[in-house]
């Protein structure tokens, strides 16, 4: 009996030495922040504002917003984007340059733990993180309907959540998932717990058909990270009004494939939505 308990504790030693291991594992896999910023908001060679907010629990955050082109239709949209798990605000230039040239404003935020922004980062938090930029927004003037939240790859998981709560005009989901448990499914497919033992949710699928603003899907069938089907099984999910557009690219090569495709999909969904009548 003394062996048999003995055996006992060290299986439940190791069973709480898999636990703590795998809930590490996951913190690292979903969160892979940079605190480096590689260029400043400066280098569009236009006007932008280095912003500094403060979250509902107190955690200071880090963005950069950049006004509309003077006299553009579109200045009183807004794109807020919440980007994906790795990096931050500095290495998505690019795509700044192109919702810039659709003639919307851009406000680009930093998660807590990353960049500049004070913190580390959680799923809790991460929605905190982008009430926070929503409620910056609107103080600056931007009338809730005409925010958009784009959620590129992991920020899509948060944008679905600032959208099911209200006080945006449209959602944007590029690249993203139906939640984490599917993607870890099947990135790890060795890793047998990770449906039953991942803490971290994001679940995008469950809060779509409750959304009542419209939806855009970005997405590439050439993504070898996340696959299209999410796309699919979202889009499905999701209430009319919606789109499902297919840009070009890996998940990380969008606008080196296809600049065109992405741009025209984001413009079809500004002109179905977001553009004043003409009087």
């Amino acid at each position: 009996m003394r062996r048999l308990g003995k055996g006992l504790a060290t299986a439940a030693v190791g069973l709480v030495c898999v636990f703590l291991m795998l809930r590490w594992l996951e913190r690292h896999l979903i969160y892979v922040p940079s605190r480096q910023l590689e260029a400043s908001g400066a280098a569009l060679n236009r006007s932008f504002e280095d912003v500094f907010l403060t979250t509902g629990d107190g955690v200071g955050l880090n963005g950069w917003f950049f006004p509309a082109t003077a006299g553009s239709r579109r200045a009183h949209v807004v794109i807020l984007l919440l980007h994906g798990n790795g990096g931050n605000i500095s290495h998505r230039l690019d795509y700044y340059v192109l919702w810039l040239e659709l003639g919307v404003s851009v406000f680009a935020l930093d998660y807590r733990g990353y960049g500049r922004s004070e913190g580390v980062p959680t799923e809790a938090g991460t929605y905190l993180d982008a009430e926070a930029a929503r409620v910056w927004l609107t103080g600056k003037g931007f009338a809730p309907p005409h925010i958009i939240a784009l959620g590129e790859s992991l920020g899509g998981g948060v944008a679905s959540e600032l959208a099911v709560k209200g006080g945006v005009g449209g959602l944007v989901l590029q690249s993203s998932f139906t939640r984490i448990r599917d993607l870890g499914a099947e990135l790890y497919p060795w890793l047998l717990p990770v449906r039953w033992l991942a803490r971290t949710h994001y679940d995008t699928l469950e809060r779509l058909p409750r959304l009542q603003c419209p939806v855009l899907i970005l997405h590439s069938r050439d993504d070898t990270l996340i696959r299209f089907r999410h796309a699919e099984r979202n889009f499905a999910a999701a209430r009319e009004p919606k789109m499902l557009w297919e840009i070009r690219g890996d998940h990380n090569t969008t606008l080196d494939a296809d600049p065109a495709a992405y741009r025209q999909g984001l413009e079809q969904f500004l002109v179905r939505h977001f553009d004043v009548p003409a009087p």
